[in-house]
């Protein structure tokens, strides 16, 4: 489809007629000519004169001659790239369309070309035989034309990676040893495995003539693979033309198709893979539900993710912390160098087993591995019991601990007998013990058949009806190396060896990594909240969501069968599983459409044994110069009527002003009445009117003239900065004054006296501030903790009253939240009792208990000397209110502590939490004649005075925080300047 014709090459001969045409527009009448009056004279020159013709300019006679050339072209109709690709007669046409992915972008033209092609086998009165190549089923019986049209208008690309052998067998069998006249492969371009095999059975019918036609291929990219890295995701792209440099964006999407992230894809010249890195969060990356590729809306450029992909946080326990110079005898070494690629692991730092797995609950992780911890602490079984229920992964380790543990332990997956075996050594007569196959039932099934791994040591499993079906693994002698067992939503697995290389060498062997990996893969990514679909015994999962050709999910499953689920093999897109997801809402499985590490190729048709035409596809290349030879026909019409309506006087009778303006309008109109060089005038007309939205929406009021009113909208401004503003709100005065001016912030518990109280004890240390700092603070202001704003006050004082109506669940939220962000809640109990202390308890200390628990508050501890509390504006020792003998408990700052370091505050920021018993409120509360309105107890003024001043020093660590920090940092800082 390339070259130069005419569609009606006989109108050319009229041609042969311009040189007549030549001679005939030479003839030209003489010019009038303006005479005087007279009538005899006129008279007499009329009768006596005769006239004779003249001749007209050359260049004018070459004008009119270009015009009738121009109209003869026009009627001829030249067309630029046209269809020159007859069909064969002596048979039936065969069209092999590849209706595959690949050809979603392109769709409309390859049902261009081949409805150009049936038109020419309805001229010819020739059958046609047309299939698809990613049909489930074919109808290769040569039809008519109409029926083959109908068949072409219902075919819609397929998700699916073209079968041409089975295409080219089911045209084989419907022509019965007809030859077929012309054999058209409409072809995505794409090489499979079964092309040469295909080639040699089309080569079989023997056709008269062998059409191959393809696209340019520009826009057939496929992501092949998605890795969830420790720091960010890694894809892997293909794509089929290699020529020049390429850049390509790819989204990561989330489960409402809302970009999360992107990465960019840079091919190198001539390279036809390449990868992608997106860097987004752990947390933000478990929310990545598919890739897409920016501007390319294929199933091969979408890839879709699952809970497989999302990457895990594990959490790491063991029953001994080891010993650090000695990194391959601690317990965890080995676990933790086999999932640091494939999950996010956490490890708790202190040493106390129960405030470890309080801790790790608290991150609700996927799986925590236990490396050989025996009894866990009686308060630890309940909340790790739930934790499993609700569908968490609990991996267990044997050791001496595990093997000295009493039977009875919940926690494991059969019934352990007390002690451990030994395999070999100068007191045993068992040898070790290698490894069996594994079974193929269970994560480790299609496994390799583990060789080298011997085991010198382990726990033993008492024997069971159902001990068989619960064993994953086992030794050559039969008895259980894995064994695990379900609990409602959650598995315990346990290991019947060390997680250390004591007992056998299975943490060093590459079998170990690919097991934990297959295990991790068996827990819920998003942690224990719900049982999760899907797991590794289903027999098969149903299709749920199924990918389009144009790369996205649709709920219409069509004739697409249950996926059976393999652990640890990645399934195939075929025919009876197309891509999409498996499985229900709550767990689905992804069956994308390319394996991983999968290329693309050109299609190869150097297996044929026949000559093969090589084609483009039809539309857009083809055009007829007819239009645009009739503009230029009649532009030349318009000029050569200008040039005789100027030889001949026609403007010379204008006066000058219309003389100028009729040359104006001639000339525009000329202009306007000419068609674009661009054919598509249609395309233009759209393009050009919404360039002129654009403009007219980017465009700027415009200004009032003089003497004119004002557009509405500026009439509606004014330059008076005290009028009101137009789009205020009810309560903007309010937030302006509250962001203007620090207030302090009480809670509203609902009782009146409580309520007074802190309003006044505020007051009194919002006065005592403005005399003895330059801090001036405004009227303190009581807050509805369920609806009011909170994060307009840096401090938040809690009055916490037992006979006060309980903050509803949404109401602590809100407190939680405002601490999160950097807020800071003072509660005090007001009863001189500590809540934290392990002491005895008061009403008021229960109640601040019951708010607690819905909180997620860090560690806590009394105030330390070195505090920047302590120092922050008055020096302190204590921190009274009207009691003196409760602590201010505040963050615990376990960095600085852990470090050894002399200082308990680190000056990152200020401590979300404070909690006294001191009443605070009652020390600082003053009436209106700035008396004390209660007693200190017992009564001391020096007592109510460094009340104050711990109210200052709260304060000013509020608003000033890393600031003073850094000032108690300045010896520390000067020492080390000196060195």
């Amino acid at each position: 489809m390339s070259g130069f014709a005419f569609a009606s090459p006989a109108i050319l001969f009229a041609l042969i007629a311009l040189p007549a045409i030549w001679w005939l527009l030479r003839l030209t009448p003489p010019r009038p000519r303006t005479e005087v009056f007279p009538p005899l004279r006129i008279l007499a020159t009329v009768l006596k004169r005769e006239e004779t013709p003249a001749q007209s300019p050359w260049w004018l006679t070459l004008l009119r001659i270009l015009l009738a050339a121009a109209v003869i072209l026009a009627i001829a109709n030249p067309v630029i790239n046209p269809r020159n690709n007859p069909l064969a007669s002596g048979g039936p046409l065969v069209m092999i369309v590849d209706n595959s992915w690949a050809n979603a972008e392109d769709w409309e033209r390859r049902v261009q070309t081949a409805d150009l092609m049936i038109s020419d086998a309805a001229d010819a009165e020739m059958p046609v035989s047309l299939v698809f190549t990613a049909e489930a089923s074919h109808d290769a019986v040569p039809a008519s034309a109409t029926v083959a049209r109908e068949r072409l208008a219902a075919a819609r690309p397929k998700p699916l990676v073209p079968d041409r052998l089975r295409a080219a067998r089911a045209v084989t069998e419907a022509l019965n040893d007809t030859a077929p006249g012309t054999l058209a492969f409409l072809s995505d371009g794409i090489a499979t495995p079964a092309d040469g095999e295909m080639l040699r059975a089309l080569a079989a019918l023997s056709p008269r003539d062998m059409q191959l036609i393809e696209g340019d291929g520009q826009k057939s990219l496929a992501l092949t693979g998605a890795t969830n890295n420790a720091a960010a995701m890694s894809v892997a792209a293909t794509r089929l033309k290699t020529e020049g440099a390429q850049n390509f964006v790819v989204n990561a999407l989330d489960q409402q198709g809302r970009s999360l992230a992107t990465g960019t894809l840079d091919f190198a010249a001539g390279a036809n893979t390449a990868t992608a890195t997106i860097d987004a969060p752990f947390e933000l990356r478990n929310d990545f539900a598919r890739l897409a590729v920016d501007g390319i809306a294929t199933a091969g450029a979408t890839h879709l993710l699952d809970d497989g992909f999302k990457r895990r946080r594990i959490a790491l326990l063991s029953g001994d912390s080891g010993n650090d110079f000695q990194p391959l005898l601690l317990p965890l070494y080995y676990i933790s160098r086999a999932l640091e690629p494939y999950a996010d692991l956490i490890q708790p730092r202190g040493g106390d087993l129960a405030a470890s797995l309080r801790e790790i609950l608290t991150s609700n992780p996927s799986a925590i591995v236990m490396a050989d911890v025996g009894r866990l602490p009686e308060e630890s079984y309940a909340p790790l019991q739930r934790w499993l229920n609700r569908g968490g992964t609990l991996i267990r380790f044997a050791g001496p601990r595990l093997a000295a543990a009493p039977a009875d332990d919940p926690l494991v997956p059969v019934r352990l007998r007390q002690g451990e075996r030994a395999l070999g050594g100068a007191l045993s007569w068992a040898e070790p013990q290698p490894l069996a196959p594994f079974p193929n039932f269970g994560p480790f099934a299609g496994m390799a058949s583990p060789a080298d791994i011997t085991v010198r040591r382990q726990v033993l499993a008492e024997p069971t009806p159902d001990l068989n079906e619960r064993t994953w693994a086992s030794l050559a002698d039969g008895t259980p190396l894995v064994t695990t067992r379900e609990i409602e939503a959650g598995r315990i697995v346990l290991f019947h060896v060390s997680a250390d290389a004591t007992w056998s060498n299975l943490p060093i062997s590459g079998n170990f990594v690919e097991m934990l990996r297959r295990l991790v893969q068996l827990s819920r990514a998003g942690g224990a909240a719900e049982p999760q679909a899907g797991a590794a015994g289903a027999a098969a999962l149903p299709p749920y969501r199924l990918l389009n050709a144009d790369g996205i999910l649709s709920t219409e499953v069509g004739s697409a069968r249950p996926l059976a689920v393999k652990v640890g093999i990645n399934p195939v897109a075929s025919l009876d599983n197309p891509p999409g997801l498996y499985g229900s809402e709550e767990g689905f499985s992804a069956v994308n459409l390319f394996a991983p590490n999968a290329t693309l190729a050109p299609f190869d048709a150097s297996a044929a044994t026949f000559p093969i035409v090589r084609q483009g596809l039809a539309g857009g290349e083809a055009w007829s110069l007819r239009p645009a030879l009739f503009a230029a026909a009649f532009f030349m019409l318009l000029l050569d009527t200008l040039i005789v309506l100027f030889m001949n006087g026609g403007f010379a009778r204008l006066p000058h002003a219309g003389r100028a303006a009729a040359m104006l309008a001639v000339i525009f109109g000329t202009f306007a009445l000419t068609p674009p060089r661009d054919l598509h005038a249609q395309n233009l007309q759209q393009q050009t009117a919404s360039g002129a939205e654009i403009q007219a929406q980017a465009q700027p009021p415009a200004q009032p003239q003089p003497g004119q009113s004002a557009p509405p909208a500026a009439s509606q401004q004014t330059s008076d900065p005290n009028a009101p503003i137009e789009h205020a709100k009810p309560g903007d005065e309010t937030i302006l004054e509250r962001l203007d001016t620090t207030h302090l912030a009480y809670v509203i518990t609902g009782e009146g006296d409580v309520d007074r109280i802190s309003e006044q004890g505020l007051d009194g240390l919002s006065q005592f501030m403005t005399y003895r700092t330059t801090l001036e603070p405004g009227a303190p202001v009581g807050v509805d903790i369920t609806k009011d704003e909170l994060s307009f006050y840096p401090i938040i004082y809690w009055p916490v009253s037992a006979t006060a109506p309980m903050p509803s669940a949404a109401a602590i939220s809100r407190i939680d939240a405002y601490m999160r962000s950097g807020g800071t809640v003072l509660f005090d109990t007001r009863d001189q009792f500590s809540a934290l202390d392990g002491g005895g308890t008061s009403p008021n200390g229960e109640r601040l208990q019951q708010i607690l628990a819905n909180i997620d508050i860090p560690p806590l501890e009394p105030t330390p000397s070195d505090h920047v509390l302590a120092r922050s504006f008055y020096l302190l020792n204590n921190f009274p209110g009207r009691y003196s003998g409760s602590p201010l408990w505040v963050e615990a700052r376990q960095d600085a502590r852990n470090q050894g370091a002399g200082l308990s505050s680190s000056g990152d920021g200020v401590t979300p939490i404070l909690i006294t018993g001191n009443d605070f409120a009652g020390a600082w509360a003053v009436d209106a004649q700035g008396n004390s309105v209660l007693p200190t107890v017992p009564p001391d003024d020096m007592q109510r005075e460094h009340a104050f001043r711990s109210g200052v020093n709260i304060m000013m660590y509020m608003l000033t925080g890393n600031y003073k920090a850094d000032q108690v940092h300045v010896p520390a800082l000067l020492e080390r300047l000196g060195q």
